[in-house]
């Protein structure tokens, strides 16, 4: 049976928890002048992945993945 093979542009986008997976929140790139504080300081840090897209990230990262 050949080797399984991660997924690189999940392995960049994704860490595993012990429940399940995290990522960075989408927004936080360019374009802060237009954007409010309270929406900014709401944009720090990780989110949970839904558990509809949970099964599909869990097929891209096999085995420990970071």
């Amino acid at each position: 049976m050949p080797k399984m093979k991660t997924n690189r542009g999940a392995a960049k986008r994704f860490r595993r928890t012990a429940k399940g997976f995290k990522h960075k929140r989408t927004g936080k790139n360019h374009f802060f002048t237009s954007k409010p504080q309270k929406r900014k300081r709401q944009l720090r840090g990780f989110n949970e992945v839904s558990p509809a897209d949970r099964k599909s990230v869990d097929r891209m990262l096999p085995g420990k993945a970071r």
